[in-house]
């Protein structure tokens, strides 16, 4: 089986996607896939399920989506456990779990052409922002904010290796889309000017750093970070560390 939570909850069987049920009961899986192989107490669930204000039949409604998740998936995923239940997953089956051990190879790999590759594969189990279908639900929140930050961490990461390999030029684009999509997202700024500076546009990188200060005084009233400011220095002298 697969186990996909980066992008909308899915799970899969022999390339079959399963019917899991109601909201109450897919928003059940991905708390116990958010903490695979380890028992959920049946309190937290409930917390997790209905906040601070759970019905008063809370613990009979979490049995019986446990209940009707194990005819879907199979009794052996999901067991009881004091003090609550698990989700039993092998090595390779959560997209996370991949998503995070292809991350680690690629930081730990010393050449930018193999880390640019090892970036790429890890983020190509994404599938949309972290179980977007349950967005609305207080876990999923709190937890999809968390794993899109590991996204963008990666993506970023991916365009250092790219940056180190010359591929400036091409990445120009996409780093605009990157920044209107996360305005205040300093360091992506940083490699758009860099980027840019690169691409033989001194004067469009410049003017990344006059926008982004403009913009984080008028909505944070802060200056730009030393790195960006450092940036806006070495681009002004054409200095050769660019």
């Amino acid at each position: 089986m697969e186990f996909r939570i980066l992008g909308p909850l899915e799970v899969r069987d022999r390339g079959r996607v399963l019917s899991l049920g109601g909201g109450k009961q897919r928003c059940l899986l991905g708390v116990l896939l958010l903490h695979a192989n380890e028992a959920v107490s049946s309190e937290r669930l409930v917390d997790e399920l209905w906040g601070a204000q759970p019905p008063a039949r809370a613990a009979k409604l979490v049995q019986g989506n446990v209940s009707g998740l194990r005819k879907v998936l199979g009794a052996g995923r999901l067991a009881t456990q004091p003090p609550g239940y698990l989700v039993r997953l092998e090595w390779g089956e959560l997209d996370l779990s991949e998503f995070e051990r292809l991350a680690a190879d690629a930081r730990a790999e010393q050449d930018p052409a193999r880390a640019a590759d090892r970036w790429r594969a890890a983020l190509s189990l994404w599938r949309g922002p972290a179980l977007a279908d349950l967005r609305f639900e207080g876990f999923a929140s709190r937890e999809a904010e968390r794993l899109n930050e590991l996204r963008l961490a990666a993506l970023l990461e991916r365009i250092e290796a790219d940056l180190a390999l010359g591929w400036h030029a091409q990445l120009v684009g996409e780093l605009e889309a990157l920044v209107a999509e996360h305005p205040l997202q300093e360091r992506l700024r940083g490699r758009l000017m860099l980027a840019l500076y690169r691409s033989g546009r001194q004067a469009e990188a410049l003017e990344v750093y006059r926008a982004t200060r403009s913009l984080l005084t008028e909505e944070l009233g802060l200056e730009p970070s030393q790195e960006l400011q450092r940036v806006e220095r070495l681009v002004l002298t054409q200095d050769p560390e660019l």
